[in-house]
């Protein structure tokens, strides 16, 4: 008589799944036949729970993955904008903005007005439901904090390669352009990494303090802001945000009432 233990089909499908790498299909199995045994389900429908399963943990790593990649701040989500202290304008557009068709369309989204007036709140938000509603790829980042890693890979002689990988990014979010002084120097890579996103007709969304009369303190030159300025807007969506006080001294206002 052999000593040998018969793997049972359920240990067997246990296993073949695994292999196959449908993890939670894997982890599933037990309750799911425990399930359909009670319930009386048939072939077809106890396949399609399990693939349901399945398909939902990917999507949720895939969306975990991209959010994480995206490093938007934690706060900006549409569950904390309080859209009464959105301008009309920003307000109205953000329903057609979370469609996510100015993306797929290549265009821009411009943000302008002072400081605290909610510009970033609004652009990161509109990132973030991006990746949980569409899937896209994003990068919210501080526009001096880009001008680095360019002028970094510049240096490295990557600069080619490193504005391939941006391409594949749908949007990229510069945040505040415009509020720390460059150099001349960084201030080339920022136009070059425009230039290549318009080019390439990917979106770029930005957020700054500064109008576009005023880019020239930006690029030091003129003729070169006026150059930048142009292939933001040809394909742009140009939002102003226009309040009297920031959200920062309406708030310290609130807590200074008894």
């Amino acid at each position: 008589m052999s000593d040998m233990t018969q793997e049972s089909p359920a240990d067997s499908l246990e296993h073949a799944l695994g292999a196959l790498g449908l993890h939670m299909m894997q982890r599933e199995l037990a309750a799911v036949i425990s399930q359909a045994e009670q319930e009386n389900w048939g072939y077809r429908r106890f396949l399609q729970h399990l693939a349901d399963l399945e398909l939902a943990e990917r999507l949720s790593r895939r969306i975990a993955v991209l959010t994480k990649r995206a490093e938007i701040p934690r706060e900006f989500t549409l569950a904390r904008m309080d859209q009464t202290r959105v301008p009309e304008k920003p307000r109205r557009m953000l329903p057609t903005l979370l469609t996510g068709d100015f993306v797929r369309r290549g265009d821009n989204l411009l943000c302008f007005g002072l400081p605290g007036r909610g510009k970033s709140f609004y652009c990161g938000t509109i990132c973030r439901e991006l990746i949980q509603q569409h899937r896209m790829k994003v990068w919210f980042v501080p526009a001096y904090k880009l001008v680095s890693q360019l002028l970094l890979a510049k240096s490295e002689h990557q600069l080619p390669q490193t504005l391939e990988r941006l391409g594949k990014i749908d949007l990229i979010c510069l945040d505040d352009i415009g509020y720390v002084q460059h150099t001349a120097e960084e201030m080339e890579v920022l136009f070059t990494f425009l230039a290549e996103r318009h080019q390439q007709q990917r979106s770029t969304a930005l957020t700054s303090n500064l109008v576009f009369s005023q880019w020239d303190q930006i690029f030091k030159n003129p003729m070169t802001a006026m150059a930048a300025v142009d292939r933001l807007v040809h394909r742009s969506i140009i939002l102003e945000f226009e309040r009297k006080k920031s959200h920062r001294e309406e708030e310290a206002e609130q807590r200074l009432q008894p």
